[in-house]
C-alpha cells in the first residue's frame, strides 16, 4: 500500500502542485484496499482534513488511485485517528460536506506585475489547519536547523546513470565533494520526471553524510515564494533573507516558477549574491535552459549560467531497463527480463511514468496473487502509449512549437519564408509525424495546406540536422517532452 500511495503523491504533486501535497496529502495515508467491495480506506489526522479533502480532492483520489489499483468507480472511506487517543478510529464515508473557506492567495498587481499579499476572509467559523507551519515567518518559533527537507531515499547509489544524464550526475557528485568551488552554481534542467529532484536530494544527503554539521536546505520554488509572501505580510523580509543567507548548501527546485514574481526575484537575487560571494554552494533545477525562462530578470539568468549548466534528457531503452530493474529490486518486485523490456519500450515520456507502470503491474500482481508475466503487463499497460499518441491534437503540437520558437501560430501556418519561421515549421512537421498517427497529407493540410512532399522534405531535414547539431537535438527533445506532458 505504501508504494501505491507514494506513487499517488508524485502524480498529485505534478498535477496540483507541491504545496497541495505538503498541506493536505502528506497528512493522509492509504490504510487499506478491498478489491471485493471496490473500496479504498484512507487514514486522516482529523475530521476537518477529511471534510476538506472530500470536498476538493475526491475526484482526484478516485481517478488516480483507481488507475494505480486497476479499478473503476472506487469508493472512499476515511479513518479519523484521534490525536488524544491514537488507537481510536472513526469511519467517515466520503460524502461531500460543504464549508466555504477563503485562503490567502498570491496575486500580481496588474500595473506593476508584482506579488501582493492577499488578506484572507473567513466565511466559516471553522479554523483551517496551520498551512504555514513550515514557513519561517508565520510562526513565533523557527524550524530547527537540523530540519533540511531532504528525502533520504534519493541517493547517488539509487540513481541510474546513462548517456542521458551522465554529465548532470558527474557534476552533482563533484559539487557534493567540493562545496562552493566546483560548478557554482550548478544548474540542472530537463523535462518533468527525469531525475532532477533526485539529484538535488542526493547532493544534500551526501553532504550531510560526510559533514553532518553543514547547514543544508532543500526547497521547492513555489514554497520559497509562499514563504516570501508570508514574510511580506508580517513585515519580516529581513528575517527571510537572513535565514537563507546562512545556508551553506542551497538546493532550489523548479526555479522556472520565479517567472514574473518580481519581488521574489529581487530577494532571491540578493540571497544568491551573498551565498556566492561567501563561496557557499547553490544548486538549481528547472524544466528549461536559464535563457529560455520567460519572465525572469536578465541578471538572474546570467547568474544562473555562471557555473555549469547540465541537462537531463529522455533515457534510452537500456537506461530505462536498468531503472526498472533497480526500482523492482528496491520495491521487492520480481520483474522478468521480457517484462522489463516491454515496459521500457512502452513508456516514452519520463522516469516517473516508468516507475508508475512498474508499481501498477506490481500492485496488480499482488492483488490477484499471481507472478508478473508478459501477458499481465500487456493487459495492465494495454493503452498506455496508443492512447497517449492518439490523444495528442495537432493544434497542441503547433502551439507548443510556436511558444518554444517565440513566433505565432499564424506565422507557422502562413506562407512566410523567413529562416526562423521555416525552421520552426519544419520542427512542427517532424513532431506531428513522430507523436501522432496523422498522415503526411493531413499534417500538411493542417499547416497551411502543404502537400505531403513538403512534409516529407521537412522531416528528412530535421532528422539530418539533429544527427549533426546536438543543441538542435536537445531543443527538439525538450519540445517533445512538453508535448507529451500536456
Amino acid at each position: 500500500m505504501l508504494f501505491i500511495w507514494e506513487e499517488f503523491l508524485k502524480i498529485i504533486k505534478e498535477e496540483a502542485g507541491s504545496q497541495i501535497v505538503e498541506t493536505w496529502f502528506k497528512a493522509v495515508s492509504l490504510d487499506d484496499w478491498n478489491a471485493s467491495i471496490n473500496t479504498v480506506t484512507l487514514r486522516v489526522p482529523n475530521q476537518f482534513v477529511s471534510k476538506w479533502i472530500q470536498e476538493h480532492y475526491a475526484e482526484l483520489l478516485k481517478k488516480h488511485l483507481g488507475r494505480l489499483l486497476q479499478a473503476h468507480d472506487i469508493k472512499l472511506f476515511f479513518i479519523v485517528t484521534s490525536q488524544t487517543e491514537p488507537l481510536s478510529r472513526t469511519i467517515i464515508p466520503a460524502s461531500i460536506v460543504h464549508h466555504k473557506i477563503s485562503f490567502p492567495q498570491i496575486i500580481l498587481d496588474k500595473t506593476t506585475n508584482k506579488e501582493l499579499p492577499q488578506t484572507p476572509q473567513n466565511d466559516s467559523q471553522l479554523t483551517t489547519p496551520n498551512i504555514s507551519k513550515n514557513i519561517v515567518c508565520s510562526s513565533k518559533k523557527n524550524k530547527p536547523k537540523e530540519t533540511y527537507h531532504l528525502n533520504s531515499q534519493y541517493l547517488f547509489e539509487t540513481f541510474i546513470v546513462g548517456p542521458c544524464n551522465s554529465l548532470a550526475h558527474a557534476a552533482a557528485i563533484a559539487v557534493s565533494k567540493n562545496l562552493g568551488k566546483s560548478y557554482n552554481p550548478l544548474f540542472i534542467y530537463g523535462g518533468t520526471g527525469l531525475g532532477k529532484t533526485h539529484l538535488l536530494h542526493a547532493i544534500g544527503n551526501e553532504v550531510k553524510k560526510q559533514s553532518p554539521t553543514t547547514l543544508v536546505h532543500y526547497e521547492t520554488t513555489d514554497h520559497f515564494i509562499n514563504e516570501f509572501i508570508n514574510c511580506i505580510r508580517f513585515d519580516k523580509s529581513d528575517q527571510f533573507r537572513s535565514k537563507y543567507q546562512k545556508i551553506e548548501l542551497l538546493l532550489l527546485d523548479d526555479v522556472q516558477f520565479l517567472s514574473n514574481k518580481e519581488q521574489t526575484q529581487e530577494s532571491f537575487f540578493h540571497i544568491f549574491n551573498t551565498l556566492y560571494e561567501q563561496q557557499k554552494q547553490i544548486v538549481l533545477s528547472s524544466d528549461t535552459f536559464p535563457k529560455e525562462i520567460t519572465g525572469l530578470q536578465n541578471r538572474l539568468k546570467s547568474r544562473m549560467e555562471w557555473g555549469l549548466v547540465a541537462d537531463i534528457q529522455l533515457p534510452d531503452l537500456e537506461t530505462k531497463i536498468a531503472i526498472l530493474k533497480k526500482k523492482a529490486l528496491i520495491n521487492n518486485i520480481h520483474l522478468p527480463d521480457d517484462v522489463a523490456d516491454f515496459i521500457a519500450s512502452r513508456v516514452l515520456s519520463n522516469i516517473r511514468e516508468l516507475e508508475g507502470a512498474l508499481i501498477r503491474i506490481g500492485a496488480f500482481s499482488s492483488l490477484i496473487n499471481q507472478p508478473i508475466s508478459l501477458e499481465m503487463a500487456r493487459r495492465v499497460l494495454l493503452t498506455i502509449n496508443e492512447k497517449k499518441k492518439d490523444g495528442i491534437p495537432l493544434d497542441n503540437v503547433l502551439k507548443i512549437v510556436a511558444k518554444h520558437y517565440n513566433i505565432s501560430v499564424n506565422d507557422l501556418r502562413s506562407k512566410k519564408r523567413q529562416k526562423d519561421i521555416v525552421v520552426a515549421r519544419q520542427a512542427a512537421f517532424y513532431l506531428m509525424k513522430k507523436l501522432t498517427y496523422c498522415s503526411l497529407q493531413a499534417i500538411g493540410s493542417f499547416i497551411g495546406g502543404r502537400d505531403h512532399s513538403t512534409v516529407t522534405h521537412a522531416i528528412t531535414k530535421v532528422e539530418t540536422l539533429t544527427n549533426k547539431d546536438r543543441s538542435l537535438a536537445q531543443k527538439i527533445k525538450s519540445i517533445e517532452q512538453e508535448i507529451l506532458m500536456n
